[in-house]
């Protein structure tokens, strides 16, 4: 049996349930989101806005951040909703 495939049903399953499973997926889900978010904040964001690593941002840099972050925000937020929203 391959890895997504899932057992036979019996009639004494106390396996969890639907919901919980959902719940667990959409758990998931959000921990990828989040971790793609940060990487890309990080290689992308980090590498255009901090010219000369130090202990602490300057107000450009910072500012630079803070635009970056802002646009990949709305960028990823566009780009889900014409991926929810157009028709099947």
């Amino acid at each position: 049996m391959d890895p997504f495939s899932s057992p036979a049903p019996s009639s004494g399953s106390s396996g969890p349930s639907p919901e919980a499973l959902m719940d667990q997926v959409k758990t998931q889900l959000a921990q990828a989101y989040a971790e793609e978010f940060l990487e890309t904040v990080r290689s992308k964001c980090f590498a255009k806005c901090i010219t000369k690593p130090g202990t602490s941002l300057s107000g450009s840099e910072s500012s630079c951040i803070s635009r970056c972050v802002e646009r990949y925000i709305e960028a990823t937020g566009i780009i889900g909703r014409a991926l929810f929203s157009s028709p099947r």
